[in-house]
């Protein structure tokens, strides 16, 4: 088979060792960019111009120029005249006077970076390619605010950008998308110890399959858990240490004896078990013994002022509820978290 380009008038030449070397590892609008400058080499452009020819902003035109020039592709040489903008400024990162940068919000921790600095760190081809994958991800051009939080999580706590860019893609597509949002996952997962992508995605795998073991138990299989509820399992999964049977052992608890999902009178249940030092069914077990003997001599205070108090279902049908009256059995989670994110796509 023989191919003909129909255009025979004029053709602008892009080097054999371009495409070998450099064009499979490049983000492809960085590479609509380089060939742009080919067509228009030895000519006097402008980043502006560049960006109208595009439809880029004058943000991802420097971000491009900073990377081909970082990777050996382009010489300073380049007859390329910069607007009054600076290296960041379509996003809006320097476009704040001093007087104008916002104070510290109280009691956070979050430094304010000056837009001379961040500006320098246009200059990083790493945090550059962040700024532009985090604009796509988010949908818009970044405020100053926005600069500042990326900036402050990149220079200030030395978070790698392959990170930053998982968190971002993280609260995305979990439906949020707000700066605040993004900025508190990724201090969480920098003060859990977090460095690299995989021990994000571990996390988030296994969260995931909490949550659906939960959520499962409660019978809530049409929704995610919100705000609240996923701070009450982080809690019960991450702080108290608690294995999945037992967790899933007090939800049908809770259904026993409420006959409707209540994650607080969970979390009673749990923290109970926590007092008690509860590590394992058999200890749970245990416990429940003891109460009914109290209660069968006549302890009219058993389970009050803090200590453990029997939560079950009724007998004959423990480890059953309304939403579960049937045998209990091994769930594949993993099965469940791909089937629902096959049913998202």
């Amino acid at each position: 088979m023989k191919i003909k380009s129909s255009f025979k008038i004029s053709a602008t030449v892009i080097s054999n060792e371009f495409i070998d070397e450099y064009m499979a590892a490049a983000n492809g609008e960085y590479i609509k960019e380089y060939i742009y400058l080919m067509r228009h080499e030895g000519e006097e452009i402008t980043v502006s111009m560049i960006a109208d020819a595009l439809n880029h902003t004058e943000a991802d035109v420097t971000r491009a120029l900073s990377y081909w020039k970082n990777a050996g592709v382009l010489k300073e040489s380049v007859p390329l005249k910069q607007t009054e903008s600076p290296a960041v400024s379509e996003t809006a990162c320097s476009g704040i006077g001093r007087e104008e940068q916002k104070k510290p919000e109280a009691g956070g921790r979050r430094m304010v970076y000056p837009p001379e600095k961040i500006s320098g760190l246009a200059g990083d081809e790493d945090f550059s390619q962040l700024l532009y994958i985090a604009q796509k991800y988010m949908n818009k051009v970044f405020t100053q605010r926005e600069c500042e939080v990326f900036a402050y999580l990149y220079d200030g706590l030395h978070m790698s950008a392959e990170l930053l860019e998982f968190v971002v893609e993280y609260c995305v597509q979990g439906g949020h998308s707000s700066i605040r949002y993004i900025e508190t996952v990724a201090i969480s997962w920098h003060e859990k110890g977090f460095r690299t992508v995989e021990d994000a995605k571990s996390y988030a795998l296994t969260f995931t399959k909490d949550s659906f073991a939960v959520m499962k138990a409660f019978g809530l299989n049409d929704r995610k858990p919100g705000d609240m509820e996923r701070d009450l399992i982080e809690r019960w999964f991450r702080n108290y240490g608690f294995t999945r049977d037992l967790v899933v052992e007090a939800c049908n608890r809770t259904l026993a004896a409420t006959h409707t999902p209540s994650f607080q009178y969970a979390d009673k249940i749990l923290e109970g078990w926590k007092k008690s030092g509860v590590r394992s069914m058999e200890e749970v077990r245990k416990l429940d013994e003891q109460y009914a003997g109290r209660m069968k001599s006549g302890d009219n205070k058993a389970g009050k002022s803090g200590e453990y108090k029997q939560t079950q279902a009724p007998k004959g049908r423990r480890g059953q509820n309304q939403f579960q009256n049937f045998p209990q059995r091994e769930i594949d989670y993993d099965a469940l978290v791909l089937r629902q994110l096959t049913e998202q796509k």
